[in-house]
């Protein structure tokens, strides 16, 4: 498209939406790896997350732009050779493409002052347990965590983070580039190995950027995936130090690669970037994920679609607004709706504990988009039946379309 000098609300939401692939054609019949590479060059990597209420996060992307997709597809690309994805610190933990591995060695560089408090203090108290600890991966990779640390000490109070000394000198060799991820067990569990026995020698092999290089690489694919963004979203989907993402955003905007608009209503200047494309409409129909690069910066998310979410995971149950997994329902260009859910496996049910409207969004219409795609969401999940909503003010609309959807009185 022509780069204009401004863009209203609904142009720059329908450019962003068309950037992230929400308007390319779906695929007929069961989607590909060329379906995959096509949605993984749209996001340009997946944010992943270990909760697994509904669905592991990193699968739930791809979903939302392919529909039903046989997982195994995903996981073929990142932990079987010839590897298109190699986990590291992306967007917090992510997939990221293998062709990126370069642009992210300055971080890996940068371990021993960037990398979280326990890791810095393992590497700077502990040299000697590191090196050890990475002789082990060298002697016996892949292994996880579990099979080498033993009896040794773990500290104890931080939910969730209760990590041993060799738990912590694993992801200070994984944060500085010294180990990598062979693959995932079926507990989520990270097994390292060397990352010459992981990713390709090609890339392994290609030449080290400077780090404006880098950056400039980085926010270049941001900004491709975001279609317009302003600095913060850029800034944020490689979580970039500020200096240096405005450099790079002013190199590329003096390349041409980016051009600056205003977009109304936006107190930010935005970029846009020289491939975005502006549809005349965008008809999706489908949930996003908590996890979603198109919500992953909630201050964008509220700017581009009066969309204001927070998760909620870590919110006490008593005062959660409106549950603990919620998703966003992506009706047209809008968020109509947002749902929390939980796969109850055992019983083969897709459960709603509550369901809400949008403000603005038509009650009687959306109920019936969104009991298609939960009953479309439920049988990708393997599950049979879709549960009414327990709570929110949705609750009743969507249950009457969930039983015309299942076709029961």
């Amino acid at each position: 498209m022509a780069a204009p000098e401004s863009l209203s609300l609904a142009q720059a939401r329908r450019v962003a939406l068309a950037a992230q692939g929400f308007t390319d054609p779906a695929p007929v019949g069961v989607p590909t790896r060329r379906h995959l590479r096509r949605a993984l060059d749209r996001v340009g990597l997946i944010q992943m997350d270990s909760v697994n209420v509904l669905q592991r996060a990193h699968y739930l992307p791809l979903y939302s732009r392919l529909g039903p997709y046989p997982t195994t597809l995903l996981d073929g690309a990142a932990y079987r050779r010839p590897r298109e994805l190699f986990e590291y610190w992306g967007h917090e933990a992510s997939l990221v493409p293998v062709g990126l591995h370069p642009a992210l060695r300055w971080r890996m560089a940068r371990a021993r002052d960037d990398a979280w408090g326990g890791m810095r203090r393992i590497a700077a108290e502990q040299p000697g347990l590191v090196a050890w600890v990475r002789d082990e991966v060298a002697a016996r990779g892949p292994l996880t965590a579990a099979e080498i640390e033993h009896d040794a000490p773990r500290e104890t109070g931080n939910w969730g983070w209760n990590w041993s000394a060799v738990k912590k000198a694993l992801e200070f060799l994984f944060w500085a580039g010294e180990v990598a991820a062979a693959d995932r067990t079926t507990s989520f569990a990270r097994r390292y190995d060397l990352p010459e026995r992981v990713l390709p020698a090609a890339v392994l092999g290609a030449p080290t950027p400077t780090e404006a290089e880098a950056h400039r690489a980085l926010v270049s694919v941001a900004a491709r995936s975001l279609g317009v963004a302003a600095e913060p979203e850029l800034r944020d989907y490689f979580r970039l130090p500020a200096a240096g993402a405005r450099r790079a955003i002013a190199e590329l905007t003096e390349a041409g690669e980016l051009t600056p608009v205003t977009v109304r209503g936006w107190r930010h200047p935005a970029w846009l970037h020289a491939a975005a494309r502006l549809p005349r409409r965008v008809r999706a129909n489908t949930l996003v994920s908590p996890f979603d690069p198109l919500v992953w910066e909630r201050g964008r998310a509220e700017r581009l679609f009066e969309l204001a979410y927070r998760i909620e995971i870590y919110v006490p149950a008593p005062q959660r607004v409106y549950g603990y997994y919620v998703l966003p329902f992506l009706q047209g260009e809008r968020f109509t709706a947002r749902v929390d859910l939980k796969a109850d496996r055992k019983a083969g049910v897709l459960l709603v504990p509550a369901a809400w409207l949008e403000p603005g969004a038509e009650p009687g219409e959306t109920a019936l988009a969104l009991a298609a795609e939960l009953y479309r969401l439920a049988g990708w999940l393997g599950l049979d039946a879709v549960a009414p909503p327990a709570a929110g003010n949705l609750a009743g609309p969507l249950s009457g379309a969930l039983r015309g959807v299942a076709g029961v009185p």
